[in-house]
């Protein structure tokens, strides 16, 4: 008799919440808040010649651009990740020693529809603005079967291998032999001869089933419940925080803004201008002299 009422017990319960999730299907909203880190080797950027206290400095001044917080706002199958807005400590920098680069790099707001598998990215480039749109790109994700706690969320393992992007800055480094054909100080400096990206990386992700939604920080998506920890390559992004259903529904909007352009299409613009940026270089170099 105990039997049978608790068959019935569970079978109320599974039709309430396929009823539920059915229902809400078209409501249901979700906002995860992320911190994100990339470590950086100076000591592979000419940081060897630096004193602990000088390398201590740069770092500093290049948390805001290695260290950011961004927001990710979802439903069943849109979603939209935008940087937290926040402001600059005094003498903070904000990574502009790259003269405006390393921020022209930073996409804006990103939308991603798992149902179309599309993906749109507002996106500023000297002063330039462009949308860029292209297919989801899918991972073959594996399952390792690992599990681990994340505050209440019980979460799995999944693992990829990625092709990085040949503009991410989060994965660039210095060639291994650069330092060593650098020999004369006041030579031009081809700074794209001296700079390497992977290929392809690793990528490890830990996902919730409690969540049951295919989201995800960044350009990670496809898993069987939204991702809320990735480790790739020297960055780790980490949810911080989770509402489901908020009181105040926020509306996923695609993005508009700018002139719309494949990712193909744009790294080709952004290899243009970095050429034309060496040619201005040398150009002043040669007027110089050097």
């Amino acid at each position: 008799m105990i039997s049978y009422f608790k068959c019935i017990l569970v079978g109320v319960l599974f039709l309430t919440l396929i009823s539920i999730q059915t229902g809400n299907a078209q409501d249901f909203q979700g906002k995860a808040v992320y911190q994100t880190k990339t470590t950086m080797d100076m000591g592979n950027w000419g940081g060897r010649e630096l004193s602990e206290q000088q390398k201590k400095q740069i770092m500093e001044r290049m948390k805001s651009f290695l260290e950011k917080t961004f927001v990710l706002t979802f439903n069943k199958t849109e979603s939209i990740y935008k940087e937290e807005e926040r402001l600059e400590a005094p003498g903070a920098g904000g990574g502009r020693g790259f003269g405006g680069f390393g921020a022209s790099l930073t996409g804006g707001p990103q939308y991603k529809n798992v149902k179309d598998q599309q993906m749109l990215q507002e996106q500023e480039f000297f002063g330039k603005q462009f949308l860029v749109k292209d297919e989801l790109k899918k991972l073959d994700w594996k399952m390792t079967g690992e599990t681990k706690q994340i505050g209440q969320y019980m979460c799995l393992k999944a693992t990829a291998i990625k092709e990085v992007d040949e503009f991410d800055w989060r994965s660039m480094r210095r060639r291994d032999d650069a330092a060593e054909k650098k020999t004369d100080t006041t030579a031009t400096k081809e700074v794209t001869e001296e700079i390497e990206i992977p290929k392809t990386i690793e990528v490890t992700a830990w996902y919730t089933p409690q969540i049951p939604v295919s989201h995800g920080p960044a350009d990670y998506w496809g898993l069987p419940g939204l991702i809320l920890e990735v480790s790739a390559d020297r960055t780790v992004i980490l949810c911080t925080k989770i509402v489901l259903n908020p009181s105040e529904k926020e509306d996923i909007k695609v993005p508009s803004k700018g002139k719309e352009i494949s990712q193909k299409e744009y790294n080709e613009t952004v290899k243009e201008k970095m050429a034309e940026m060496r040619e201005m270089w040398s150009g002043r170099n040669r007027s110089r002299g050097f």
